[in-house]
């Protein structure tokens, strides 16, 4: 299993190009920049990186095609691609952070496209699985510098031929954030490979067996097909500062942040419990953006098996039982992890070269 790393939104191009050459260094298959409503450019972030490296992987985590046409995000791949003689790759995902902040209009005074999810408060475009089947087919298309006539989608469309045959570097590689039975399937029919989120290990059993199930289903099985997960990082030499960034950013994390019950109910003692963090789910929000880490009216005991659950975190003691996690993914058919690194990345990137990364070659 190969480790990747994901970086902050606010790290900027100049540190992200002295972290991929470490990165590099140290032997991290791939460098993952993160996409936000207010920060840097998820792909021209990368270009100072592609010119200061030779092997590492760069790409953006994760871009909608409701928020970029897919044609655009062709071109923005493709040049990256380029200008890292073949080492660019991008995650198509159906949500994310920048699309639950924009909308549209299709007229005045109109109602506001996409709708919000009445319990998950998040946006969510309609026909998400075939929008993303959509947007890879195109890229991929893009990808090969054959002539396309256009594309005349249920979703997206495009109606002027089009051929990126100036594009002349290998790949890129192409992935689907999928986390539902029905994405699963279908990034594993279409893409090159498939990302969770903030999948813990006992879920993985269940998602491998729909990657099976769309594997199936393509005319020719993939030689190289890649599997990920999003996975927070917080293990530092200092415990108080890990702890303090986990519960700071645990709004984030899949089960917290999409309500998901079922998982939540992992950590739980009993329904009471379930009722304390849906009745204050915004004061985990909260606890981000005043970046107090205080997470109001939430009992400590039970935010700390939150952690414990969801995230790597504690100091150098609690670092055998996250590599024995680590190698649970690698047993449950993971080819690479990607960890989220927050607070003092090059610090957080060292430690996974020394410790991570020799633990599971």
């Amino acid at each position: 299993m190969d480790i990747d790393i994901i970086l902050e939104p606010d790290v900027t191009p100049t540190q992200v190009a002295e972290l991929a050459v470490e990165a590099e260094k140290l032997g991290i298959r791939a460098l993952w920049s993160s996409n936000y409503h207010q920060h840097w450019d998820c792909f021209l972030s990368l270009a100072p990186a592609a010119a200061a490296t030779s092997k590492i992987i760069l790409g953006p985590l994760a871009v909608s095609p409701w928020e970029l046409h897919p044609l655009k995000m062709a071109n923005a791949l493709l040049t990256l691609n380029e200008m890292s003689n073949g080492r660019a790759m991008v995650a198509v995902s159906g949500g994310g952070g920048i699309l639950g902040a924009i909308g549209w209009r299709a007229e005045t005074g109109g109602t506001i496209w996409p709708g919000h999810h009445p319990v998950k408060k998040t946006r969510y475009p309609d026909r998400r699985v075939r929008g993303v089947r959509e947007c890879l087919e195109i890229l991929k298309q893009a990808r090969s510098g054959e002539f396309s006539p256009g594309y005349d989608g249920g979703t997206f469309v495009i109606s002027r031929p089009f051929i990126m045959n100036w594009a002349e570097s290998a790949g890129p590689l192409i992935y689907s954030c999928s986390s539902g039975p029905q994405m699963i399937r279908m990034g594993a029919r279409v893409a090159d490979g498939i990302q969770f989120s903030d999948f813990t290990v006992d879920m993985l059993p269940e998602a491998m067996e729909n990657i099976r199930t769309g594997l199936a289903k393509r005319d020719a099985a993939p030689d190289d097909f890649r599997v990920g997960n999003f996975w927070a990082w917080h293990i530092k030499k200092d415990k108080e500062a890990s702890m303090y960034e986990a519960r700071r950013e645990l709004i984030w994390r899949g089960a917290v942040i999409g309500k998901e019950e079922d998982i939540l109910r992992k950590f739980i003692n009993d329904e009471s419990e379930l009722d304390i963090i849906m009745d204050n789910w915004d004061n985990f929000r909260k606890a981000c953006w005043t970046r107090s880490g205080n997470i109001e009216g939430v009992p400590d005991d039970l935010v700390n098996r939150m952690i414990a659950g969801l995230s790597s975190a504690g100091d150098m003691s609690d670092l055998e039982t996250e590599l024995d996690r680590f190698r649970q993914f690698k047993q449950s058919g993971l080819t690479e992890l990607s960890l989220r690194l927050h607070d003092d990345p090059m610090e957080g990137l060292r430690l996974i070269g020394r410790h991570v990364l020799p633990a599971l070659r």
